[in-house]
């Protein structure tokens, strides 16, 4: 199954596999995080981006590879239509990739309750930079990094325009941290599914039982918002390919620079979609 990361046309005839190579290497980089810093007065400080740092270091070789390989489409398929479509797989294959890890952190956060505040310290500071802004030290207290276990998330989670203006931020620096360096944009991926499921973590209290509703609660806005950025990633990610392979007075060039606006624009409406969905879909049910 693993063999798909030296593969990615495999993987996308079958994305579903990239499931459990997310979850699998989510679940290594948090034991080695562990095992190697949990005891350091210095490193286990910052155990939420060492976690994220090893998983991204694991999964850059595929992403790389998928990239290189969106990128060629770009050059041999003519019709958009099918352009479209064939990027299409490549979001699936990650948006499963995102979901092992969203799934094992989740996991471990509900699995290990005294020392998930230290695995997900850093996370957990988002978390209530976003929710809380107001009260980020109570906030801290509450979701235990430096007391309690749990802790109850905030309906009130800021003006609809503010939180827009966020996820565009995240969406632009998806894209440059892609143009930057190609495959980069999986650190956006991991980073986002450790706060995800430390929210996922506190949401569900600690139990199993509650994990099925706390994964819906956020994954009916937060799988569009994901995709969203995946697709900006993508679109940067093929930019800076091409920019490396291609001259800049060839009109293959400009080809690809103009698919891959009409990608970022797909990634702004569908962060769009996500954000109509946070605000006026998800409250109805939780």
């Amino acid at each position: 199954m693993f063999e798909t990361l030296l593969n990615p046309k495999k993987a996308e005839r079958k994305p579903w596999e990239l499931f459990f190579v997310g979850f699998f290497y989510a679940i290594v980089s948090t034991i080695l995080c562990v095992w190697m810093f949990s005891k350091s007065p210095v490193f286990s400080q910052h155990m939420g981006i060492l976690v994220v740092t090893f998983t991204v270091m694991l999964s850059l070789p595929f992403v790389y590879y998928m990239i290189k390989l969106e990128e060629e489409k770009e050059m041999k398929i003519k019709k958009r239509f099918f352009l479209i479509k064939e990027h299409g797989k490549a979001i699936v294959s990650l948006l499963y990739l995102f979901l092992g890890f969203l799934i094992a952190f989740s996991l471990i956060y509900i699995a290990l309750p005294q020392t998930a505040p230290l695995i997900f310290n850093a996370q957990i500071s988002q978390f209530c930079e976003i929710n809380m802004p107001n009260n980020v030290e109570g906030c801290k207290e509450n979701c235990g990094i430096t007391s309690a276990i749990t802790c109850s998330t905030s309906s009130n989670i800021g003006d609809i325009w503010s939180i827009f203006i966020n996820n565009i931020y995240v969406l632009v620096f998806c894209i440059i941290f892609s143009l930057v360096f190609g495959a980069g944009a999986i650190f956006i991926l991991a980073w986002n599914a450790t706060v995800i499921a430390a929210a996922i973590g506190m949401f569900a209290e600690s139990s199993l039982l509650n994990l099925p509703s706390a994964i819906l609660r956020y994954m009916l806005h937060g799988l569009p918002e994901i995709a969203a950025y995946l697709i900006a990633a993508l679109a940067g990610g093929i930019i800076s390919i091409a920019v490396i392979r291609h001259n800049f007075k060839e009109d293959r060039f400009w080809k690809v620079i103009e698919d891959s606006i009409g990608l970022i624009i797909l990634s702004v409406a569908v962060l769009v979609v996500a954000l109509l969905v946070e605000f006026f879909v998800t409250p109805r049910f939780f």
